[in-house]
């Protein structure tokens, strides 16, 4: 049964009284403890909280949201998400952000009538925005749980340790990264919602790395050897403006010189510099020229890169509200691959981070210093860095984007076989609008991206192969032994191959959402998930109580995947 009141209110004895400070008490208790509160993070915490359960979510930074703000990162999605292929209170997310974006920013009428209103006009996303937008309707969404008492948020916390007892987690002790103070979570179900699936190797959770082989999987794109070292590229993200006639160059990074001239040693080859116009397109690795143009709205250009992930178009909002557009730099070339965050020492990881600062911090030293120019002139000195828009010093996102993290051994895992246009075709001699995704019987989302795997740490280049859409089944988010934890980020149940097409933004939330629901449930019913699933009634009650908070379990006909 859930934790009375009584019972989670003696845990959390001095706490939630305190406004501005963080947990005082050495042992905290509730119904589901959600450790790492990212996108899938959140999503869990609030349909565990809108079912009446208690929750502790914890979170490294101190913005909730990862992706989609610490990360800032503008929401990568299908193109049918303004309609479906999205939970029901993703699409309220979507839809706070732009209600955010009328009550309090100073949007031209034009701009303000948009129903489908993008304050960036980014190409790659229908909402490309501030990351502290993001940052504002997420703790709005919290905030009633937060000030009813059912969701505790501990920022700035780290889990460091776990009790485990046979297949059971007992409790997570979490660090402040603060004060040092530590504490014990309690809880009847644990979420893994890190970035890298931390909770894995503390819980003693069976989890893989980097490639599967071929052998093991069958997978069309996998080797034939598996290289468990061998993850996606992270990228430390940043945000510019651009002021013509100003100076705004930062100091040279310390490493400038070597990533100016670093020649990516990947295979199939890297066309030249890594910082350069021309790169590998990802879908047939070809070399390509990529156009950028931060005056492109007055030079009547396409922008380029500068339009890619802008993430607020000047001329949407009333003159002199901003100086200029603001671009989101999550770029080939500033992607990171000399080094994983997984399976490494601290001092290692922390290597590779401040590496990769320094290639974001380069890439924007080039830009303003040495880059071509289509007039023949060199560098834009008035691209300014923007640190007031991600909220750190460096101006550099507070929180690296992680494409890849540790993935549990499921009770089912997603295949290339499963979700993958070639490899599907192959397998059952379809094509076209008869080629759909395998329909997975315990289904508790869906949603669409293309396998895109970014350059890797192992030297390969990128995958980019096209998917179907595709279901989320709830015997990815189950641990094969564990009972009581469940995977609520992209460490569910999938190979290197298919993490390309669950990694995205709302993909992320539906299956932090329904794996939220799924403890729920287990809570509520005495059940485990695995029972759960494993039982045609109790799967079929459970499919349609989700179903019934708007989470879809299977698409409608589509078309242009």
């Amino acid at each position: 049964m859930p934790l009375s009141r009584r019972a989670f209110c003696a845990g959390l004895s001095g706490v939630l009284a305190l406004p501005g400070r963080l947990a005082a008490a050495r042992e905290l208790a509730c119904d589901i403890a959600v450790i790492g509160g990212g996108a899938g993070g959140c999503a869990a915490a609030l349909a565990a909280a809108r079912n009446g359960l208690r929750v502790v979510m914890t979170e490294e930074t101190d913005w909730i949201g990862g992706q989609l703000t610490s990360q800032a990162v503008p929401p990568d999605e299908n193109p049918w998400i303004e309609s479906f292929g999205g939970t029901r209170a993703y699409r309220g997310y979507r839809n706070q952000v732009r209600e955010y974006y009328r009550r309090n920013y100073p949007l031209t009428a034009e701009a303000r009538a948009r129903w489908n209103l993008n304050p960036g006009d980014g190409s790659v996303s229908r909402l490309t925005h501030e990351p502290r937008v993001s940052l504002a309707v997420l703790e709005e969404m919290l905030a009633p749980y937060v000030s009813g008492g059912r969701v505790l948020v501990l920022l700035r916390h780290k889990a460091i340790s776990a009790g485990v007892s046979g297949d059971r987690v007992r409790s997570v002790t979490v660090r402040s990264l603060e004060s040092g103070r530590e504490r014990v979570v309690q809880a009847a179900y644990f979420l893994d919602a890190t970035e890298l699936g931390d909770l894995l190797p503390l819980t003693r959770t069976e989890y893989v790395t980097g490639f599967e082989s071929r052998r093991d999987t069958g997978e069309l794109h996998a080797p034939e050897q598996a290289q468990p070292a061998n993850m996606q590229a992270f990228t430390y993200c940043f945000a510019i403006d651009h002021l013509a006639g100003g100076n705004h160059v930062i100091e040279k990074p310390a490493e400038y010189d070597f990533w100016r001239d670093y020649v990516p040693d990947l295979k199939p080859a890297w066309p030249g510099r890594l910082l350069a116009w021309a790169y590998s397109h990802p879908i047939d690795l070809k070399p390509r020229t990529l156009g950028f143009d931060p005056e492109c709205d007055a030079n009547q250009t396409d922008g380029g890169l500068w339009t890619y992930r802008r993430i607020a178009r000047k001329r949407n909002f009333v003159p002199g509200a901003y100086p200029g557009d603001i671009s989101l730099i999550n770029w080939p070339q500033n992607d990171y691959w000399l080094g994983n965050l997984c399976e490494v020492s601290e001092s290692e990881a922390e290597r590779h981070r401040r590496r990769a600062k320094q290639l974001s911090l380069s890439l924007l030293y080039w830009m303003q210093t040495e880059a071509p120019r289509a007039d023949g002139g060199q560098g834009w000195p008035g691209l300014r860095l923007r640190p007031d828009l991600v909220g750190t010093e460096d101006g550099l996102a507070k929180y690296p984007y992680v494409r890849e993290s540790r993935r549990i051994r499921a009770e089912f895992t997603v295949l290339e076989q499963h979700v993958g246009a070639d490899a599907r075709a192959a397998l059952t001699g379809k094509k076209g609008e008869e080629l759909k995704a395998e329909s997975f019987h315990d289904s508790v989302g869906i949603g669409w991206y293309r396998i895109d795997l970014h350059p890797s740490s192992g030297g390969d280049n990128y995958i980019d192969v096209g998917s179907i859409p595709f279901e989320i089944p709830l015997g990815a988010l189950i641990p094969r032994r564990v009972e009581n934890l469940l995977a609520a980020c992209k460490n569910l149940g999938v190979t290197h191959i298919t993490n390309g097409c669950y990694r995205l933004h709302p993909v992320e939330w539906n299956i932090g959402e329904s794996a939220g629901l799924a403890a729920v449930q287990a809570v509520q019913t005495g059940e485990p998930p695995r029972h759960i699933r494993n039982t045609r009634k109790r799967l079929a009650e459970f499919q349609n109580r989700i179903q019934a908070q708007g989470v879809e379990i299977h698409w409608p006909r589509v078309s242009g995947s």
